[in-house]
């Protein structure tokens, strides 16, 4: 385990910055200098006049254009030292900070490299002390990268500098595919294999090998370095194009971070990429930023840091509290209701909302007894918690009247939601099990006051929906009102001292273990609205649907949060198999849950706010100890709020999921955990869901299935790679067959929402 030191790879902020963990085998590169690029012109003024330019409807400029620009936007420095010094009792929250630092083996070997997110930190607050910083995006992008390296989609610092101002992307979309679901996957242009699937182009597909001279899965795989997720396998799954991702409009990973979808679209491309085919044709394409900004007046860096909000620090030049104004995104062509079937996905048989979740059937007579629920996510919004709930509900019905037999639940794409709803989901399917879910939180001075607090004034009051005290209420539903939750035995707590229980693992100090009480009469609170499937009035729903060897569950890696949660229960406690897609061009195992597998995030504001009701819930006789104590004085400053993107307030991972039977106090966060059957994507996967569905279906039930099983060491098999694509083997539907291409083309718009709103998913 060895630690690259931040200020060797600041380089003074070149892209690669702030990175102080990743293994120079995987560390993302770019030639970009350090110096914004001196011209005729300022930088800023060429984006205005290129943003007002007649024809540009899109708001882009070109990439290296944008990049000069916000490069020479000046620091504030005392506005950099404070938002250091305020953000630090929010760190401590996150619950990983030792197990980053000192991982398990298995976890350094086959995930991801140690990162001393602390040590990182203070590199930077030197490194502003000594002036190494030239403007407000290399502080920015230092601070994002360090916390990136993490790879822990709950734990993020976006800045407005990296965040607000412009998204970097390609204009080719790229695929990694295996001509026949046997020969090792290759990538392909997109466009190339929308054509050759539909038939609507005279050549062959040719494979891409290089990408900006670099040999292509080389080159991808240290880009893929720059995404949210921790898996390599699922971080290279998600630089291509997806319909599972593309299915989720703007809330999603779009067309893939190779594009500029998802992280993709925070870090600079370079001004040109070149994409090199094996038939030995190349081509270079201009990136592109999207500008998120008007840009009407601002004609220098100076003028550009007038956008920038320091709230309350000495702000020099600039402009104090003046917000960034975002311009309107373009929107999805995918559909947005759930009232039609997303591109690439056949019809509806019963719509959820907003095509969150989905079920489906396969039109093929091979696959009649086969039933889909397809669930990109599990909702954020509280609009459409009970729509989510129901539709799981109304689809099983039907399916079983349909004599359905057989279910997949195809999770791709799904960065998690609402924490109940992988708990009712579970408990839809598997009645009778009760779930395991244990949970800890990171103990530390301020949660333990906020426990003392909470549990103190909640405990004076009735556990009851109905209270007219909303304050009450707000403390009696969180982890810091002892009665909140059962302990490891699914027993209640009968103080807060026996909840917090602090011990050590790994040199950290962490809570006991907490089991959310499902049976708790202010579940709904936390639930979006909904009660669990068999406690409260969903009690009497005690029967299974379907039998565990007749239900599997399909990943593209990017499950994460709720949907890890989802797939722990579905695994270790219902027995069902997982299918993992894609990954990298080899024969090797891979994981199935790639995203963060922390089981709960809070954002900055919302821990403030548990600070604040602290201090005011505290009884007169501890008044003044809790204002004189870190609640008091470490959680009133806003520049950690203000200062960071529109598209996110920052955040911490607070709860930590466990094994049952696992005493060693490791997170599921740094357990690495293969899936039970590795399938290749397939051109017609690209274009036809159902292709995917029935790989599966065909691997678990029809005996014709193409896992990839040659992965033990000692293996000399060595399988052909894929360098061209024959023809389709979609069949032909006619007229459709045009409509369907045309939607997917217009998918090629959709950008990543900036400003996305809900709770409690993994945002992209």
């Amino acid at each position: 385990m060895r630690y690259t030191p931040l200020s060797v790879l600041i380089g003074l902020l070149s892209v690669t910055s702030a990175n102080p963990i990743l293994h120079p085998r995987t560390t993302p590169t770019n030639t970009n200098n350090n110096t914004a690029t001196t011209s005729n012109t300022a930088p800023c003024a060429a984006v205005s006049s290129a943003y007002f330019a007649p024809g540009n409807h899109d708001s882009t400029v070109p990439a290296q254009m944008a990049y000069d620009c916000i490069k020479s936007v000046p620091l504030n420095v005392t506005a950099a030292k404070s938002l250091m010094r305020e953000m630090r009792p929010y760190i401590n929250w996150q619950t990983t900070i030792a197990f980053l630092k000192n991982p398990p083996a298995e976890y350094v070997e086959k995930i991801q490299h140690p990162v001393d997110i602390l040590a990182g930190l203070d590199e930077i607050e030197a490194l502003i002390d000594s002036g190494a910083f030239f403007g407000e995006y290399d502080f920015g992008f230092a601070l994002y990268r360090l916390i990136q390296s993490a790879h822990d989609g709950h734990f993020s610092i976006i800045l407005d500098s990296v965040g607000d101002i412009f998204n970097f992307g390609r204009t080719v979309p790229l695929v990694s595919v295996s001509e026949d679901g046997l020969k090792l996957p290759a990538v392909f242009a997109y466009a190339d294999v929308l054509g050759q699937q539909f038939n609507t182009i005279s050549y062959t597909p040719s494979a891409v090998v290089q990408i900006d001279g670099q040999d292509a899965a080389t080159w991808l795989e240290n880009w893929s370095q720059w995404g949210i997720l921790q898996d390599r396998d699922a971080l290279y799954n998600n630089i291509f194009y997806e319909l599972a991702q593309v299915s989720l409009g703007s809330s999603g990973t779009g067309t893939g971070t190779f594009s500029g979808g998802g992280r993709g679209r925070w870090v600079f491309p370079g001004a040109n990429t070149t994409l090199t085919f094996a038939n030995g044709t190349s081509q270079t394409i201009e990136n592109y930023a999207h500008v998120l900004i008007n840009m009407n007046g601002i004609d220098s860096g100076e003028k550009l840091q007038q956008y920038f909000n320091y709230f309350g620090s000495d702000a020099g030049n600039a402009g104090g509290e003046v917000n960034l104004h975002a311009v309107p995104d373009v929107k999805a062509a995918a559909a947005a209701t759930g009232s039609g079937s997303p591109p690439g996905y056949p019809p509806i048989i019963v719509a959820g909302p907003s095509n969150l979740i989905n079920g489906y059937y396969i039109d093929s007579p091979d696959y009649n007894d086969v039933a889909v629920l397809s669930v990109p996510n599990f909702v954020g919004d509280a609009d459409y918690e009970i729509a989510f709930q129901a539709t799981t509900r109304n689809f099983v019905a039907k399916a079983l009247a349909d004599g359905k037999t057989k279910l997949i639940i195809d999770v791709s794409a799904n960065g998690g939601g609402t924490v109940m709803q992988g708990y009712d989901l579970f408990k839809q399917l598997f009645p009778s099990i009760l779930p395991y879910g244990a949970t800890r939180w990171r103990a530390h001075e301020a949660a333990d006051l906020i426990g003392q607090s909470y549990s103190a004034a909640a405990s004076q009051y009735p556990r009851e929906l109905n209270t007219i005290q909303f304050y009450i209420q707000a403390m009696q539903s969180t982890y810091f009102d002892y009665e909140s939750d059962d302990n490891v035995d699914y027993k209640p707590f009968t103080s807060w001292p026996e909840k917090y229980a602090p011990r050590v693992y790994n040199g950290d100090n962490f809570t006991g273990i907490a089991r959310y009480n499902l049976s708790d009469v202010l579940i709904s609170i936390n639930s979006g609205g909904i009660n669990i499937t068999g406690y409260g009035p969903l009690a009497n729903y005690t029967k299974q649907p379907f039998k565990a060897d007749n239900v599997i569950i399909v990943y593209d890696g990017y499950c994460a949060s709720t949907c890890s949660i989802f797939s722990e229960f579905m695994r270790q406690q219902g027995g069902v198999k997982a299918f993992a897609m894609g990954g990298r061009p080899n024969m090797s195992p891979i994981q199935a849950v790639g995203g963060v597998k922390g089981v709960n995030n809070l954002d900055w504001e919302s821990i403030q706010e548990l600070a604040q009701l602290g201090v005011r819930a505290a009884s007169p006789e501890e008044k003044q100890r809790y204002e004189n104590s870190v609640l008091g004085l470490d959680y009133n400053a806003y520049g950690p709020l203000i200062r960071t993107s529109s598209y996110s307030s920052p955040g911490c991972n607070v709860r930590d999921g466990l094994r049952e039977g696992d005493d060693s106090g490791t997170p599921l966060q740094f357990r690495y955990e293969e899936a039970d059957c590795r399938l290749y994507y397939t051109p017609e996967m690209t274009v036809d869901v159902t292709a995917i569905w029935k790989a599966a279906a065909d691997a678990q039930w029809g005996g014709k299935g193409k896992c990839v099983r040659d992965w033990w060491p000692w293996s000399k098999e060595k399988r052909e790679v894929t360098t061209t694509l024959g023809r389709s083997r979609l069949g032909k539907r006619g007229a459709d067959d045009a409509k369907v291409m045309e939607e997917l083309l217009k998918t090629f718009a959709i950008r990543t929402d900036n400003q996305l709103t809900g709770d409690g998913f993994m945002k992209p």
